[in-house]
């Protein structure tokens, strides 16, 4: 379950949806669910090989795996993730404020939610400084959950965060796909292709949100790796959380889509797709308030556990290759974390870029890494060792080569098919 709240988050519930409308509907959701099956699948089990091998954060863990420049390597994985967490912070602030709105509903106290969001260019002063507000007391929160350590923190929010979300979802389900026209927005979400719609800039992107709703990218996940038990069986647990994780975007998918196109809204709305679809759906509902509060409410929770996540990574950064304690390190890295979440914070023109820059991209770039250092630089025995240990059987034998060269070469694929197509026009 805490693997699973680490990787479920804002990335299934809503980015997910915005990039499903940005780049197509049913090609991108094929093309995601492959991509999480066959690479997210077996590099989520890399990256904890490499974790729980080396007993270290990324800035420890390339460097000894024997990497060149691995420290280095570390290190500027570390900023890339402070530069994504202070955009995903942003959005759980959103989700938060959001969740306030519909809770003050209930007791006569009505105000518009969507105030919050950045517009989509220029500059909003209400906007900023409510983000501000939220952002910091996300961050704060934060913070004092990894002040208190995992196990207490986590694992025990996980219980009951990741079950409160699910209901939420099928109650939302449930309404969007009795609506009237909803259909459309089933078929488009899932059986709609139109010839040449896998473009490369459509496999790139749900490549992107494979890696980022896993949580991959050479940093989370051998985090959480240095921390597992070595009875903690990678594979059984990598296909159980991708496949929580796979269940979440399309549960999203079929709480968004059915009631975008019943309601006539467009599914190509960017970030703030869901917080323009799911109010229209809890007006329609008896006591929408209400099922819009426990929606909220579950999904910032869900948001917060991979936030915490996410710090964590870049407080084991610190703590294992320097001499801060880890109490100044949560600090240190709070406030780094709010000075890169300000820039998103101005407008969509900011945001979206940097999210497409450091959770699609870098993170991919990380995954890739990650991926190389286990089949290349790690010991093939080593590698056999920790795929095998609590489970009752050997891994197949066709996984280490499918580490070792299929993923590497997918993912490269689509990249250099994504700048053939859609940079330099050639294909």
């Amino acid at each position: 379950m805490s693997m699973i709240g680490v990787a479920v988050g804002l990335g299934n519930i809503w980015r997910f949806p915005y990039m499903v409308g940005e780049f197509g509907g049913a090609p991108f959701v094929l093309f995601y669910v492959l991509m999480a099956a066959l690479v997210g699948v077996p590099a989520l089990m890399a990256e904890w090989t490499l974790g729980r091998n080396t007993r270290r954060g990324p800035v420890g863990a390339f460097e000894r795996a024997g990497v060149p420049f691995g420290r280095g390597l570390g290190w500027f994985f570390f900023f890339i993730v402070v530069a994504a967490i202070g955009y995903y912070s942003n959005a759980v602030g959103w989700v938060l404020f959001h969740a306030v709105a519909y809770l003050a509903e209930g007791v006569g106290a009505t105000f518009d939610p969507s105030i919050i969001l950045p517009p989509e260019n220029g500059f909003s002063l209400p906007s900023f400084l409510l983000q501000l507000g939220c952002t910091s007391l996300v961050i704060l929160a934060c913070a004092g959950i990894l002040l208190k350590g995992l196990k207490r923190g986590i694992e025990r929010a996980s219980k009951v965060i990741m079950p409160l979300l699910l209901v939420s979802l099928l109650v939302l389900i449930i309404r969007g796909v009795t609506l009237p026209g909803a259909w459309a927005g089933i078929e488009w979400f899932l059986f709609k292709f139109e010839p040449g719609a896998l473009t490369g800039s459509v496999m790139l992107a749900a490549l992107g949100q494979a890696v980022f709703s896993l949580s991959l990218g050479g940093t989370y996940m051998v985090v959480y790796g240095s921390y597992l038990d070595d009875q903690s069986d990678l594979r059984k647990n990598a296909v159980w959380t991708a496949a929580g994780d796979i269940t979440a975007g399309l549960l999203a998918g079929f709480a968004i889509f059915p009631a975008v196109f019943a309601l006539g809204l467009e599914p190509s709305g960017g970030p703030a797709l869901l917080f323009s679809t799911l109010p229209r759906v809890f007006a329609d509902l008896p006591a929408g308030w209400l099922f819009g509060t426990i929606f909220f409410i579950g999904l910032a929770g869900a948001a917060y556990l991979s936030d915490v996540a996410a710090l964590e990574v870049l407080v084991a950064g610190l703590t294992d290759n320097t001499k801060i304690t880890r109490t100044r390190a949560v600090w240190w890295v709070a406030g780094l974390v709010f000075l890169f979440a300000l820039p998103p914070m101005i407008n969509m023109g900011v945001f979206v870029p940097w999210d497409l820059t450091f959770g699609s991209g870098m993170q991919t770039f990380g995954a890739l890494v990650a991926v190389l250092t286990v089949g290349w630089a790690l010991n093939r025995a080593d590698v056999v060792r920790e795929l095998s240990s609590g489970s009752a059987s050997p891994p197949p034998a066709w996984l280490y080569p499918w580490l070792r060269y299929v993923i590497p070469f997918a993912i490269v694929s689509v990249g250099v098919w994504w700048l053939m197509t859609e940079v330099f026009g050639v294909v």
